[in-house]
């Protein structure tokens, strides 16, 4: 099977999700789809070509809660945003 690269264009940023897990006060972990909130943290898997970029492929980033497409490649879940709409990255 072939691996599908993917280059974003402009100025924006492909990003993997963080999965969430919650875990109540009991201790039972609750699945991400029970949630109702989006995740606001991820992992840049590739960037565009624009200069304004300020993050690099590999840093973990938080973005703005609603934005982005939500797009699925080779079965993965990713997020393409804008570079404007990332907002912090964790050191």
């Amino acid at each position: 099977m072939k691996t599908i690269k993917v280059r974003p264009l402009g100025e924006n940023v492909l990003i993997e999700p963080e999965k969430q897990e919650k875990k109540t006060g009991s201790g039972i972990y609750l699945p991400e789809t029970a949630s109702k909130e989006k995740p606001q943290q991820g992992k840049v898997i590739a960037i565009g070509e624009s200069k304004k970029i300020e993050v690099k492929k590999g840093q973990k980033v938080i973005y703005n809660r609603y934005s982005g497409t939500e797009v699925e490649i080779e079965s993965k879940e990713y997020l393409i945003v804008k570079a404007e709409d990332i907002v912090a990255v964790l050191e």
